[in-house]
């Protein structure tokens, strides 16, 4: 199960077997803070901007995908100034809500998914009006040495009985 995005590079398209993935489940963006912290709105663009601009610190990855995402929306909100006094960059995806369970941080920001984590709780989603959705397809490896197992497998991944579990890790079933 990979980002979509991946089958547009021929070189990473050539480890699966040819022809059509399945959509998994698909993730957006969202807000943390630490477990039992005030949890600020973030349900429109404006609440957004002002719960950032309240927080001392903010915990991402600015160097990945998601991050240049994260650094587009400061940009459209207009406080990415304001941002890079306030940010704690991260090595790691799973630093992030480590950061802002220890209280490194005030505000975790990423793919939900990401953000699902001991000592943290969701704030919210990103509003509408700024939300992109990553989604996750599956295909069999190339190389599998029990394909029919794998192939199984991804139907189950897109069966209702996986939706629970997929729903619990803060990613949305296709």
């Amino acid at each position: 199960m990979v980002p979509v995005d991946l089958f547009k590079d021929d070189a990473a398209k050539a480890r699966f077997v040819s022809g059509p993935t399945t959509d998994i489940a698909r993730v957006g963006y969202g807000v943390i803070v630490r477990a039992g912290a005030p949890k600020p709105d973030v349900s429109t663009p404006e609440a957004l901007k002002r719960a950032l601009l309240e927080v001392k610190s903010v915990a991402f990855l600015p160097e990945s995908a998601a991050g240049a995402y994260v650094l587009k929306v400061f940009e459209r909100l207009d406080v990415a100034e304001a941002m890079k006094a306030k940010t704690k960059p991260q090595k790691g995806t799973a630093q992030i809500a480590q950061a802002v369970a220890s209280g490194e941080a005030e505000l975790g920001v990423f793919l939900v998914n990401v953000l699902i984590a001991p000592g943290v709780e969701l704030a919210g989603p990103f509003p509408p009006e700024l939300q992109q959705e990553l989604v996750f397809t599956a295909a069999v490896a190339a190389d599998s040495q029990q394909a029919e197992a794998a192939k199984a497998f991804v139907s189950f991944l897109s069966s209702p009985a996986a939706a629970a579990v997929i729903k619990a890790r803060g990613m949305n079933p296709r």
